[in-house]
């Protein structure tokens, strides 16, 4: 039986802090949460199949190379945007090398012509509020393993369903305010494991 009240040491520090620290197990993690969402982008930048992988892999190779200099200084500074930002890229140079066109030579007039480039993914799109809240899903996934059942339904009961917590006592087996705390309890955890990546 999993003691729920206490994190493990590991998990005080956020998925992308540990990220930073170069974890694997950490880095696994961003990758079971964020490729679905970037091998859509790639799909709506027009790359399928094997390039989608192959561009994907980059996306998480440029990722890693750049973490330590992101950070949320600005407001609206989001983890997702920065990774959309670089796959936006990778959808560029897939594109510009697949077109056989001449490589852009560098300086501010190659930043200059990038800026001119229509952004290949788009604006964000229903489907991309799709893929967005199935990301949400899958970071409660990894987290599930970490509480005991009842925990986990009081906040599936709650959150997910939208029940109150006192029609829930007897189904649950738990009073109004231990199923208010289990509920706490999730969301704390989820927030302290990747609050800071999902917004």
């Amino acid at each position: 039986m999993k003691d729920d009240s206490e994190t493990p040491q590991s998990t005080s520090l956020s998925l992308l802090e540990r990220a930073r620290r170069r974890e694997p197990a950490a880095w696994n993690r961003l990758i079971d949460l964020y490729r679905p969402l970037v091998l859509y982008w790639c799909r709506r930048g027009g790359i399928t199949g094997p390039d989608a992988e192959d561009v994907s892999q980059e996306v998480f190779a440029g990722a890693a190379g750049g973490l330590e200099r992101f950070h949320c200084d600005q407001p609206g500074d989001t983890f997702r945007g920065w990774l959309r930002g670089i796959t936006r890229n990778q959808v560029l140079l897939y594109q510009r090398k697949n077109q056989h066109q001449t490589r852009g030579q560098g300086g501010s007039e190659g930043w200059d012509r990038l800026q001119d480039v229509p952004d290949p993914l788009g604006n964000p799109d229903e489907q991309e509020q799709t893929q967005i809240s199935q990301l949400y899903h899958r970071a409660l996934d990894q987290l599930r393993g970490d509480f005991e059942e009842r925990t986990w339904q009081a906040f599936c009961r709650t959150v997910i369903d939208g029940r109150s917590p006192v029609t829930l006592t007897q189904e649950l087996g738990m009073t109004a305010t231990a199923i208010r705390q289990a509920k706490a309890r999730v969301l704390r955890r989820l927030k302290e494991e990747v609050g800071d990546l999902i917004q």
